[in-house]
């Protein structure tokens, strides 16, 4: 069973406060092979949170398209008729499907991926057409393994395959995977050349600075990635030995970036859109990955994405908060139901009950995270930690919505389907 991240490690160590630089902003899009994404905004891989669920929430939260701007067609073409590109890519803010660029997979074992079941990997590898670009992770230290794993990626329509160099669980580390990996640059070097020879899409790696602060790597590891063919590489400039503590340092991306010419991505320490364009301003890195404030606040990529185009960004009402903690819930419950159609015959009814307690078990995770500073959070947290159903676990959010945030009739009607892009009140 794969550790979910806990609320300890959604914590930082004396956050620093960015302000906007008043140039730099979060890039319009940047392309990894001959894959664009736009805007240049990337959801990190989390196990136990960036399931097929979690990735289409966080596409629909972060919808935004600048109003009374040009369409992305129009955009697009105005670029091809300019001759300073550098500038008309800027113009072109967002997708129109989403703020977030590019979503990841969890992390799967590259060994155990190769000794599924058909029917098991498809739950592993499940994804839907609207999450597109996605990338799969993969770890594990085997190269031929993880060659033969990407080839299964590849064949299930993924569009990136990437690579963990960057999990400091012990239990990963053990089998030489993640993180664990760093102290070996040779090894990686062969895993490296064997995966980019088993597949044609673009391949890239995450990784962090190093095994610990005598051990520092990145550099080097990243003219490596970039020397076997490798199509991008992301930083979370911390080592392993820090885990996720301490402030993320972020000259080592930099560091990278002034190394390579393939795409570098920044990871660490980013919790605001403030945050975002100052790692940008700061290290000069073509994108930005976001891990543990996506739970908390889904609607940083959107943040971001509306920041670019307008200068502002929006921050969520306690009503908007509310109605994405049901969304979410809602659409775990029809995830739940489409498994139970659709493998129950196959694994039956205890595999059946098996996924039910892992959608409750969900719903009580993010519900510390979704609730975090919302007046009367911690009642609907003890209630949504005493159910023992799905729909049990949503009758309580109905209840919170219509007694505690003492919400009209009229503006929220339980039951009613919430809306897939929440209403923001304004916050420059």
């Amino acid at each position: 069973m794969k550790k979910r991240y806990t609320l300890d490690q959604n914590r930082w160590d004396a956050p620093v406060a960015h302000t906007m630089p008043e140039q730099t902003r979060v890039p319009a899009r940047f392309v990894v092979g001959g894959v664009v994404i736009a805007p240049a905004t990337v959801l990190a891989p989390m196990a136990g949170v960036t399931d097929t669920v979690f990735r289409r929430f966080i596409k629909n939260a972060s919808v935004f398209s600048a109003a009374g701007e040009e369409t992305r067609e129009q955009q697009v073409l105005h670029c091809e008729k300019t001759d300073n590109q550098k500038t008309a890519v800027e113009r072109v803010t967002s997708n129109e499907q989403s703020g977030c660029g590019l979503i990841m997979t969890e992390f799967t074992s590259a060994d155990g991926l190769s000794r599924m079941r058909e029917s098991k990997r498809k739950r592993y590898l499940t994804y839907y057409e609207d999450e597109h670009p996605i990338s799969a992770q993969l770890f594990g230290s085997n190269p031929e393994t993880l060659a033969d794993s990407a080839k299964i990626v590849e064949a299930a329509g993924f569009d990136i395959v990437d690579l963990n160099l960057g999990c400091p669980a012990k239990r990963v580390v053990a089998c030489n995977g993640g993180s664990g990996l760093l102290k070996d640059l040779p090894l990686i070097r062969v895993i490296f050349e064997r995966v980019r020879a088993a597949v044609q899409i673009p391949f890239t790696v995450k990784f962090r600075m190093g095994w610990n602060d005598a051990n520092i790597v990145c550099v080097e590891l990243a003219r490596m990635a970039e020397s076997c063919g490798l199509n991008a590489v992301a930083l979370h400039a911390r080592t392993r030995e820090d885990g996720y503590t301490g402030q993320a340092r972020w000259e080592y991306i930099a560091a990278v970036k002034d190394a390579v010419r393939i795409p570098v991505i920044g990871n660490g320490d980013i919790r605001s859109p403030e945050d975002a364009a100052a790692m940008v301003d700061a290290t000069g890195c073509d994108a930005v990955m976001i891990g543990r404030t996506a739970p908390s606040n889904p609607w940083i990529f959107r943040q971001i994405a509306q920041y670019t185009a307008t200068g502002r960004y929006d921050a969520p009402t306690d009503v908007d908060r509310y109605r994405m903690i049901r969304t979410y819930f809602e659409m775990l419950v029809d995830e739940v139901s489409a498994e139970e159609r659709g493998m129950g015959s196959v694994l039956g009814s205890s595999a059946n009950k098996s996924i039910e307690r892992d959608c409750v078990g969900k719903m009580k995770q993010f519900a510390s995270w979704f609730t975090h500073g919302v007046p009367g959070g911690a009642g609907l947290r003890r209630a949504i930690f005493e159910a023992k159903t799905g729909s049990a676990v949503l009758g309580r959010v109905e209840a919170f919505f219509a007694g505690e945030m003492e919400i009209s009739v009229s503006e929220v009607e339980v039951g009613e389907t919430a809306p897939t892009v929440p209403s923001l009140a304004c916050c420059d």
